[in-house]
């Protein structure tokens, strides 16, 4: 019995071993506080996940070349609590945001903030809250 239970312990240790780990990251490895960017476009599409969500915004220049943007912002818990829903930025909405680029990636930022072409501002959740 005891050989049994040293055995099963011994398993169960192993087992938490191979679970991956996955620490989570500070926004400034993937993030540059010295990239501002303010982009105005369209929303095109939403990605309401775990452990952050992403929208995408199709910004258009004065030449008519169109950019698409992958904006980050907190976990859906952190937005819920802020007020948002699934519901709360709707495809095809107007939008101009700011935030900070990305340091490898150009087109893709953290959202520090969201106004609506109405002039209405949404809260928008640090990461890490």
């Amino acid at each position: 019995m005891r050989t049994k239970l040293g055995v099963l312990a011994v398993g169960v240790a192993l087992s938490c071993l191979a679970v991956p780990v996955a620490a989570h990251h500070s926004w400034t490895a993937e993030y540059d506080s010295k990239k501002p960017v303010t982009v105005k476009g369209v929303v095109t599409k939403v990605e309401w996940t775990n452990p952050h969500t992403h929208f995408y915004v199709d910004s258009t220049d004065e030449r008519g070349t169109v950019t698409s943007w992958n904006f980050e912002m907190a976990s859906t818990l952190a937005l819920e609590r802020g007020g948002w829903s699934r519901k709360a930025l709707p495809i095809g909405t107007q939008v101009t945001i700011a935030g900070f680029g990305g340091r490898t990636v150009m087109i893709r930022a953290i959202a520090s903030s969201i106004t609506l072409a109405d002039g209405k501002e949404l809260f928008v959740a640090k990461l890490g809250n």
